[in-house]
């Protein structure tokens, strides 16, 4: 699987050719939590059913991220959390968290796909 940005009126690119899924309960709690590093064509996506408020924390993240709050394909919001101490609050259905800078050339109102 891969993560695809599409940004408006640009060239889709490939963020991250490395996707894993956060796609049980135990998975989404865990997060990138205890872990030293990422590589960094990495990504850990966690899909919901519906778009509601989602947060997202860094407590024993051990490195900054890039997190993107997405809904129906569109990103909502794209923030940088510092380890330890970051957290974030935003609707959702699809949240991203990428390597620090990663997601740089991502915009509110661009598209994020996950391809198989």
């Amino acid at each position: 699987m891969k993560l695809v940005h599409e940004p408006d009126g640009g060239e889709p690119t490939v963020l991250a050719s490395t996707v894993d899924l956060a796609d049980s309960i135990p998975a989404q709690m865990r997060g990138l939590m205890f872990r030293r590093s990422i590589p960094a064509d990495y990504a850990l996506a966690f899909r919901f059913d519906a778009a509601k408020t989602r947060d997202v924390h860094m407590l024993f993240v051990f490195f900054p991220i890039d997190v993107v709050w997405v809904v129906d394909g569109v990103v909502e919001r794209v923030e940088r959390l510092r380890p330890w101490r970051g957290f974030a609050r935003e609707t959702a259905d699809l949240i991203v968290e990428l390597p620090a800078g990663a997601a740089d050339p991502v915009a509110s109102g661009d598209r994020l796909v996950l391809e198989d």
